[in-house]
């Protein structure tokens, strides 16, 4: 296959699936301005790692899912030492983002609390809950995540039940 020819094939594949690139990016960015930067360097890091994509091994998705994921939180590491006075829990203007910017009519407000404490987790546990909402399985949240399936078993749990205790503190702060 020719260079062009395979130019061709990567941006008709990622544009098939930006919806991931830009959900990866949605959720590991705090401004418009970082949301860009980030779909950026995703997208390069794509196109470097392009060359060794081999469909034998795994679906486009997933493979696009693993750098994405990779570039994401490599960059919220990065950022940890400041990442108190950075970090912003997603609000309501987030969730247009993350969807895939289909517009929100009337939003839940138990919906937008879930999205904040979402927000709130450390990078990895954003990355398999972003997966576990993209109804991803465990053998392909593994593969993209590098980590075992009973790790995500594990893990997936974990953050249900940490969610599950936030979302019954805040409805009986309410009542």
């Amino acid at each position: 296959m020719s260079a062009r020819q395979d130019q061709q094939r990567f941006e008709a594949l990622l544009h098939e699936h930006r919806r991931i690139v830009f959900k990866v990016a949605g959720l590991y960015s705090r401004t418009t301005a970082d949301h860009e930067d980030l779909v950026q360097e995703i997208s390069v890091q794509l196109w470097r790692s392009f060359a060794r994509y081999d469909e034998r091994q795994a679906k486009f998705s997933t493979w696009l899912y693993r750098i994405a994921l990779n570039v994401a939180i490599s960059q919220a590491r990065r950022q940890r030492g400041s990442a108190a006075e950075h970090c912003e829990p997603l609000q309501l203007h987030h969730l247009e983002t993350v969807g895939g910017g289909e517009a929100i009519i009337e939003p839940d407000e138990r919906l937008t609390e879930l999205y904040t404490f979402i927000g709130e987790l450390d990078p990895l546990n954003r990355a398999l809950i972003l997966l576990y909402l993209e109804d991803r399985n465990y053998t392909e949240m593994a593969a993209i995540l590098g980590i075992s399936e009973t790790n995500v078993a594990t893990k997936i749990s974990r953050i249900k039940q940490k969610l599950r205790g936030q979302m019954t503190a805040t409805t009986s702060k309410r009542a």
